[in-house]
């Protein structure tokens, strides 16, 4: 029978033979429980690997600890969740344009300035601003100093009520009683800056969008005055608005892009879908299993809406062309995950 001695003896060969640590010191055991945890977190890390609560995948398929990843997994719930917008690769017009600042004007082909036709004093006051009135509808009466006779100021014109100057007991005279305007047809009077001024002629096509409401348009150029105003130097052109909703008001502030020309590309994407990725530009292509790729390209001719692709996508492919930063987003999170 092993005594006592013998057995520690024994027992601490038995040990080492296993591959555990004996230590003095506490440098090797902390290697031990180091080499422990390492363990611990792959066995986490591998169970961990299932998509999380947002939809997104885990990233261990698509690259190793320390490796640059440029694709990612979203679910499809989590693509509506997000209002990702997926298209197709395919030909689209590009325009070239130029933007300008405007704003919205009375049409003076449909406004009326109301005068008495006589001097006289005023006796009635029928219409105020804001109130739609027919042509030849009575808006005031006037007597006349001259006659005495008391006579119908009425409206030349169909349309609204835009300004009142007229009260009863006041001398009308020269000045306007009324203001009314046909706001079925507006103007947006652009300012061009004269270097630009050569470029725009009368039915170039003109897209308006007003500066402090979400309201936006498209028409064409009627007119380039032929003179500049003295205070800015700028030329101004002349669009008409067509307002039957009554969404455009005189006096909005606005800014338009003007189409110089245009031409179709046999390629393109959508110019809000492009990001740039360390130093390139990237569209996020759709592939199979929910999986969404950087893909770098080469693009041409540009727009506000449209970009054109001559290298790295092909016809048919799909992108997502809406809230693309979010996919950036992801798969510099990823990416960041790794670098840890």
């Amino acid at each position: 029978m092993l005594n006592k001695r013998n057995l520690i003896i024994v027992t601490l060969l038995l040990a080492l033979a296993g591959g555990a640590y004996v230590t003095f010191g506490g440098s090797d055991k902390e290697h031990h429980a180091d080499k422990h945890d390492d363990e611990h977190q792959d066995d986490k890390h591998d169970e961990d690997g299932h998509e999380d609560e947002h939809g997104h995948g885990g990233h261990d398929d698509h690259a190793e600890e320390g490796e640059h990843t440029d694709e990612t997994k979203i679910s499809d719930a989590a693509v509506k969740n997000l209002n990702i917008e997926v298209l197709e690769v395919g030909s689209a017009m590009i325009q070239e344009t130029i933007s300008v600042s405007g704003r919205i004007t009375l049409n003076q082909n449909t406004t009326a300035q109301v005068k008495a036709r006589f001097t006289g004093v005023i006796r009635s006051v029928l219409k105020e601003p804001g109130e739609v009135v027919k042509a030849g509808d009575t808006l005031a009466t006037v007597e006349s100093n001259d006659s005495l006779q008391v006579y119908a100021v009425k409206s030349p014109v169909a349309g609204t009520i835009i300004n009142r100057t007229a009260s009863v007991g006041e001398l009308a005279a020269d000045a306007p009683l009324f203001v009314v305007a046909d706001l079925s047809k507006l103007w947006a009077e652009l300012f061009i800056f004269s270097k630009d001024g050569q470029k725009l002629k009368a039915g170039q096509k003109v897209r308006i969008q007003c500066l402090d409401d979400p309201v936006n348009t498209e028409s064409t150029i009627a007119l380039v005055l032929p003179t500049a105003e003295a205070s800015s130097q700028t030329v101004v052109a002349r669009a008409v608005i067509e307002n039957t909703d009554n969404h455009w008001r005189s006096g909005m502030n606005i800014r338009a892009d003007v189409v110089l020309s245009e031409r179709r590309a046999p390629l393109a994407v959508k110019t809000e879908a492009i990001q740039r990725m360390e130093g390139n530009m990237v569209v996020f292509v759709q592939e199979e299993g929910g999986t969404y790729k950087a893909q770098v390209i080469e693009t041409g001719m540009s727009d506000s809406q449209w970009t054109e692709i001559k290298g790295g996508l092909t016809a048919g492919q799909h992108y997502v062309a809406k809230n693309s930063f979010v996919v950036k987003a992801d798969i510099g999170k990823a990416g960041a995950e790794h670098e840890h």
